[in-house]
């Protein structure tokens, strides 16, 4: 529960000849985590090399290129399809065959067409573009060019010029640019160059056409328009082509891909001329099918052993031991970092802890009930269809449901009181109606406390285990002691600041809770202001502070962080006090500054009033059923990733990831 499954270390031998034999077995089972050989040239191993891919992996390689290229066509990717039946694998295999290269043909085509035509836009709307400044001057396209001495300069101006050499010109000023044409002969080029330079002139490029700029302006937007109709067209006879074939080429994707998986795993093994070797894992509870399968499927030409050899616990592939209701939250652990092998896996903490930190926060039954029904709606949307978004979904609901659960105990909805008062902290502000009802205003004091204490728990929780994590962690030895003894320096230099503060100042006294701090304050004095409390609360901060230091006298700077990070924990009370008090001020500002007012004397004024005010409450409640979802699912999962992981968490550990195929549209009959 709290550490990955049982890996086992299989070492898979056999003959060449039954190479396909075995991959085929292993692939049939998928629970064989396959460690790839690294040819290093080591001593002891010459001889032996990578192996090569089967006969055919090419053409295999080919075939699944050609149908992802169609799939970039269609826009589609496999793991954005759902709810697809599934096909025969030899249904599947003869559509390759037969109807894969028709699709491809006419696909092909139809993309060549869309690409002419793109190509066809782009260049008369290029055309358009360098044509319309001229249509300003009243002069025929052939009329720019064919002179042997005389060269016409074109372009944007900021202001009129007028050039000391023999010209003819053409000014046009215009909201979108001042134009000029000026006709020069060749050798006062230079000259007419430079009086241009001086008055911001940004020259353009003269179109090779002929005749009236309208004309051609309406020759290029005709075929333009062409163009787009050929290119709608293509692209209405591609979306039918994906329509009618999507789910096929999905299923022609997912088959390829386990053929050429096959076929180019040997690329992973040890080889000699003779035999080839598989280095893996199972989970320990599946050895002895395995075992079984391979000595079948070769008629026992296999050799399989267990490798009880003590390994590097960083290589091991990790794969949760969860129990169900803990699965969804393992997209959080992986976001991340997964577990190592050998080290405590705090998913089933963050499981039970996140909804109950995201309850804390929001706490409202009205936006708890808003969050369930997004979390269905959402279901049916493609981006949650996925694993990834069905576990979010999950999580949303589990959620939801804490936030329902704390919402009745604050007494909350919609920021209004329920018929109860509060059974924990009352979180209700002093605004509009609420004004009179609540004029003690919340328990922003206790709710603090309570904060506080989760900070105190959690940290201690992490240092214990990270104190066991470095007992299994780490080498046997002076370092690993060193590191479980700074761990447990943490918390003494922790329990000790909180011992010393409760022997000097009465915290019940000073904001009045009882029940939620110690008071130490009337131990037995040793010296007057000092008493023996104060004495075990310094004692344990030296030993403390001894204990850090002699792992990394370092350390000792980040001792503040200690009240930073228990802190933090603060807000869980923050952030839902400014929730409840933004619903609270929506509240007051759509009923009590206008619907109320309004249905008083209700008239032509009043109903836009009402109208007002229900788009008030609706915008606000929206904003803050948002914000509510934002602020509860962050700031949880951040006080787990900063302030408790930071403690102990290693991650890093390998996914484990079984040779062979998920089937997702393919189904062996």
């Amino acid at each position: 529960m709290f550490q990955p499954k049982p890996m086992t270390h299989l070492l898979v031998a056999a003959p060449k000849e039954q190479m396909t034999s075995v991959v085929t077995e292993l692939y049939r089972h998928r629970i064989f985590h396959i460690t790839d050989f690294v040819d290093q040239g080591k001593e002891g191993y010459e001889g032996v090399r990578l192996g090569t891919p089967f006969k055919g992996a090419s053409e295999l390689s080919t075939s699944l290129l050609k149908i992802r290229s169609i799939e970039n066509v269609f826009q589609t990717n496999p793991e954005t399809l759902f709810d697809v039946p599934k096909r025969p694998v030899a249904t599947i295999r003869q559509a390759i065959e037969r109807e894969l290269p028709a699709i491809e043909a006419e696909v092909s085509d139809l993309t060549v067409q869309r690409s002419a035509a793109e190509s066809r836009i782009r260049e008369c709307e290029q055309r358009i573009t360098e044509l319309k400044p001229f249509a300003l001057v009243p002069l025929e396209m052939e009329l720019y060019r064919g002179y042997d001495n005389v060269i016409a300069i074109a372009g944007y101006i900021d202001h009129d010029v007028d050039p000391s050499v023999p010209h003819e010109k053409y000014y046009v000023a215009h909201k979108n640019g001042n134009f000029i044409v000026v006709f020069v002969e060749t050798k006062d080029a230079a000259e007419i160059e430079r009086t241009l330079s001086d008055a911001g002139f940004q020259a353009v490029i003269i179109p090779n056409e002929s005749g009236s700029v309208q004309v051609a302006v309406e020759k290029y937007t005709v075929d333009q328009n062409q163009a787009k109709v050929a290119f709608d067209n293509t692209n209405a006879k591609i979306t039918e082509l994906k329509t009618k074939y999507a789910d096929l080429l999905a299923a022609c994707d997912e088959v390829l891909s386990g053929d050429v998986e096959q076929a180019e795993v040997p690329l992973r093994f040890a080889t000699t001329e003779e035999a080839f070797v598989i280095d893996g894992w199972v989970p320990a509870n599946q050895i002895e099918p395995i075992i079984a399968g391979l000595n079948q499927a070769t008629g026992g030409c296999v050799y399989v052993t267990v490798d009880n050899d003590e390994i590097d616990a960083t290589v091991i592939p990790v794969e949760y031991n969860n129990p169900s209701f803990a699965k969804p939250t393992e997209l959080f652990m992986d976001v991340y970092a997964r577990p190592r092998y050998n080290e405590i896996d705090p998913t089933l903490i963050l499981t039970i802890m996140f909804p109950i930190f995201f309850g804390l926060i929001v706490g409202d039954v009205g936006y708890g009930i808003i969050f369930l029904i997004l979390a269905f709606a959402a279901r049916n949307l493609a981006m949650f269809k996925g694993e990834g978004g069905k576990n979010l979904i999950k999580i949303l609901i589990g959620s939801s449901i804490s936030t329902i659960f704390f919402g009745l105990l604050y007494s909350e909805f919609l920021g209004y009181s329920l018929p109860w008062h509060a059974f924990i902290f009352q979180r209700h502000l002093a605004i509009g109606t609420d004004a009179i009802a609540h004029t003690s205003g919340p328990d922003a004091m206790p709710l603090l406390i309570m904060s506080v204490w989760f900070g105190i728990i959690y940290i201690t929780l992490g240092r214990i285990v990270g104190m066991i994590n470095h007992y299994r962690m780490d080498h046997a030895g002076k370092h690993r002691t060193k590191a479980i003894f700074g761990q447990f320096g943490w918390i003494a230099i922790l329990w000790s600041l909180l011992i010393l503060v409760w022997s000097f100042f009465s915290i019940e006294q000073m904001f009045g809770i009882s029940g939620m701090m110690p008071d130490f304050t009337t131990a037995p004095q040793i010296v007057p202001g000092f008493s023996i409390v104060a004495l075990l609360g310094f004692i344990l901060l030296v030993l403390g502070c001894i204990f850090l230091a002699q792992e990394n006298i370092l350390d000792l700077m980040e001792i503040p962080t200690i009240i930073s990070h228990v802190l933090s924990f603060c807000r869980i009370a923050a952030v839902g006090l400014s929730s409840v008090a933004i619903a609270m001020v929506v509240n007051y500002l759509s009923f009590g500054m206008f619907i109320d007012p309004a249905l008083a004397n209700l008239d032509a004024v009043g109903v836009i009033m009402v109208i007002v005010g229900v788009l008030i409450f609706v915008c606000g409640h929206t904003l803050n059923v948002g914000l509510g979802i934002l602020g509860g699912g962050l700031h949880s999962i951040r006080l787990h990733y900063v302030e408790f992981f930071t403690k102990f968490y290693v991650g890093g550990g390998i996914k484990y990831n079984p040779f062979g195929l998920k089937r997702k549209f393919s189904e062996e009959e």
